[in-house]
C-alpha cells in the first residue's frame, strides 16, 4: 500500500463530497436562511448525519478492521465472522429505530430541549425527524461493507458513496421554489433514500469479497463478544469531535438561531478534517494492524510519522487561514438570499473558534488509530469521555453569559485536551516515537505556513471591496485566492523541503 496514494484517493472522492455538500448548503442558506425551518431541519438532520459521520469516517473501521484484517489469510472465518457482525447489526438497528421512532417526542426534547417553548418549531422537528432516522439503519450496513472494502485496501468506493447524499438533496433543492414550506419535508426524505441508495450501490462492489447471508439463530462466539466490547468506544473515542458538536446542538437549541450558526460554520472547516484526519487515519489503520500484528517497529514507526507529518501539513495552513478571513470566506459561501449579514457575522464567529481546535481535531483521529491498531480502544475511550464531560461542563456554565459562541471555544478546549491526553498516553504506552526526519519537517511546515498566512491575508486584503457581503460573485474571488495561496504555499513548502513526495510516496 502506498499512503500518498490511498490517502489523495480517499480524498479525491471526499473533496467532491464537500464541494457538493457546500453547494447544497449554499441551497439551503439562501431558501431557509437561519430560521425556524432550518433549525428544525438541521436537528432533524444532525442526528443522522452524525451517526453517519461515526460510522461512515473511520470510527466503525476503528473496531471493525483490526479483527477483520487479521482473519483474512483464513477465508471462511473472516466470512463467517463478517457475517455475524451483519446479522447482529441489522437486529441492533431495527431494534433501535424502531424504539426510537415510538419514543420521538421524548428524542427530540433531549437533542433540542430550547424548542420546547415553541410548539410549532417542536412538532416539525418531530416530523422531520422521523422521517430522516431510518437513514440510520442503511448509513450502517454501508459503513459496514466499506469497512469491508477498506481492509482489502479498496478506499475509492467507500469514499465516494457519500456523494449520493448530496447529488439527492441538490435535486430536490433545485425545486425549491416549487415546493415552498413543504421543502424541508422533501430534504428529509431524500436523506433516508440517500441511505437505501448509498448501501444498494456499495453491496454491488463488496459482493466480490464479502456475501451476507441472512440467518436468525447467530453464533456468538468469543471474536464477536470481543468486537462488540470494542464498538462502543471506538465510536465514541474516534467520533469524539461530532460528539461534541452534537452536545453543542443540544445546548444551542436554548438560542434562536443558534443551531444554524453552528452547522454552517461546522460545515467550512470539515472537508479539511475530512482530508488531515479522517482519510489518514482511514488509509493507515489495515496496513498498521498488519504491522502491528507481526511486530515490525520499523515499519510502524514509519507509517506513524509520516502519518502525523501529513495530518499537520494540511491542518496547520487550513487553520491559520480560517482565522484571518472566517467572516469572509463564510459570506462568500453562504451570504446570499435569506442568509442575512447577521448571519453571516455569527456564523463566522463560530468558524474562527471552530478553527483553533482544527489541528487538534485532525490529530485525534491520528493518535486514535495508532491505538486501535493496537486493539487497544479503552485508553482512547476514557480519554474522549474527560473531553465530552469537559466540553459539557464549560458550555452549560459559561453558555447564559456568552450566548452560543462558548459552544465553538468549548469544542476546541476540550479537543487539545483529548489530543495532548492520547499524546502523552502514545508515549507512556511506548506506541509512538518521533523520527529525526518528522521534528525537521515540523519546523519547515510552521514555517511554510506563516509565510502562506502572510500572502493570504495579502489577497484578502487586497480584494476586501469585491469580498463583501452586498458582491453577487463573492465566491468567484474566494476561490480564485484560496487556489492562489494553496499554490502558493506548496510552492514554499517544496523550496524550503518541508514537503519531499519521495519521503512520503512510500511502498511499505
Amino acid at each position: 500500500m502506498n499512503l500518498i496514494k490511498s490517502t489523495s484517493t480517499f480524498s479525491f472522492f471526499t473533496i467532491i463530497s464537500r464541494l457538493l455538500g457546500y453547494l447544497r448548503d449554499i441551497l439551503i442558506a439562501v431558501f431557509l436562511g437561519t430560521g425556524v425551518l432550518a433549525d428544525a431541519f438541521f436537528v432533524a438532520f444532525r442526528i443522522p448525519n452524525t451517526f453517519r459521520r461515526l460510522f461512515s469516517e473511520g470510527t466503525f473501521n476503528a473496531a471493525f478492521v483490526p479483527s477483520y484484517s487479521s482473519l483474512l489469510n483464513k477465508k471462511k472465518e473472516a466470512q463467517n465472522f463478517a457475517n455475524s457482525i451483519f446479522n447482529l447489526l441489522i437486529l441492533g438497528l431495527l431494534v433501535l429505530v424502531l424504539i426510537v421512532e415510538i419514543l420521538m417526542p421524548l428524542f427530540v426534547y433531549l437533542i433540542a430541549p430550547g424548542f420546547e417553548g415553541d410548539y410549532d418549531k417542536m412538532e416539525l422537528a418531530i416530523t422531520l425527524t422521523r422521517i430522516t432516522f431510518p437513514f440510520l439503519i442503511f448509513i450502517s450496513l454501508a459503513s459496514f461493507f466499506s469497512a469491508i472494502l477498506n481492509s482489502h485496501n479498496k478506499f475509492a468506493i467507500a469514499s465516494a458513496a457519500p456523494i449520493i447524499l448530496n447529488i439527492l438533496l441538490i435535486g430536490v433543492l433545485l425545486f425549491a421554489k416549487i415546493l415552498d414550506d413543504n421543502l424541508v419535508h422533501y430534504l428529509s426524505y431524500a436523506v433516508t433514500i440517500s441511505g437505501a441508495v448509498q448501501f444498494i450501490f456499495l453491496y454491488f462492489f463488496v459482493k466480490k469479497y464479502f456475501s451476507p447471508k441472512i440467518k436468525f439463530k447467530i453464533k456468538i462466539g468469543k471474536k464477536i463478544k470481543n468486537f462488540f466490547k470494542r464498538l462502543l468506544p471506538s465510536i465514541f473515542s474516534s467520533g469524539v469531535t461530532q460528539i461534541n458538536i452534537l452536545v453543542g446542538t443540544i445546548i444551542a437549541s436554548f438560542q434562536a438561531g443558534a443551531v444554524s450558526y453552528l452547522y454552517y460554520a461546522d460545515r467550512v472547516y470539515q472537508i479539511n478534517l475530512a482530508i488531515a484526519g479522517i482519510a489518514i487515519g482511514t488509509v493507515i489503520l489495515p496496513q498498521l494492524s498488519k504491522y502491528v500484528k507481526s511486530q515490525n517497529k520499523d515499519k510502524i514507526n514509519l507509517i506513524q510519522n509520516k502519518a502525523l507529518e501529513l495530518s499537520l501539513f494540511l491542518s496547520i495552513p487550513a487553520t491559520i487561514a480560517l482565522l484571518i478571513a472566517s467572516e469572509e470566506i463564510i459570506s462568500s459561501l453562504f451570504g446570499y438570499g435569506s442568509f442575512d449579514e447577521l448571519s453571516v457575522k455569527n456564523s463566522a464567529k463560530a468558524l474562527f473558534y471552530f478553527a483553533i481546535g482544527l489541528p487538534a481535531f485532525s490529530l485525534i483521529k491520528v493518535f486514535s488509530s495508532f491505538f486501535f491498531a493496537r486493539h487497544n480502544t479503552k485508553i482512547p475511550f476514557y480519554i474522549s469521555l474527560l473531553s465530552v464531560l469537559l466540553n459539557v461542563f464549560i458550555s452549560v456554565i459559561f453558555f447564559k453569559q456568552i450566548g452560543f459562541i462558548i459552544i465553538p471555544i468549548a469544542t476546541t478546549i476540550s479537543s487539545w485536551f483529548n489530543a495532548f491526553l492520547l499524546f502523552i498516553f502514545l508515549r507512556k504506552e511506548s506506541f509512538f516515537n518521533f523520527n529525526f526526519i518528522f521534528i525537521d519537517r515540523f519546523v519547515k511546515i510552521l514555517t511554510a505556513s506563516v509565510i502562506m498566512g502572510i500572502f493570504f491575508d495579502y489577497i484578502i486584503y487586497f480584494f476586501n471591496n469585491e469580498l463583501s457581503y452586498q458582491e453577487n460573485f463573492k465566491a468567484i474571488y474566494l476561490i480564485g485566492t484560496v487556489i492562489a495561496s494553496l499554490i502558493f504555499y506548496f510552492f514554499i513548502a517544496v523550496l524550503i523541503k518541508a514537503f519531499k513526495r519521495t519521503d512520503i510516496n512510500l511502498n511499505y
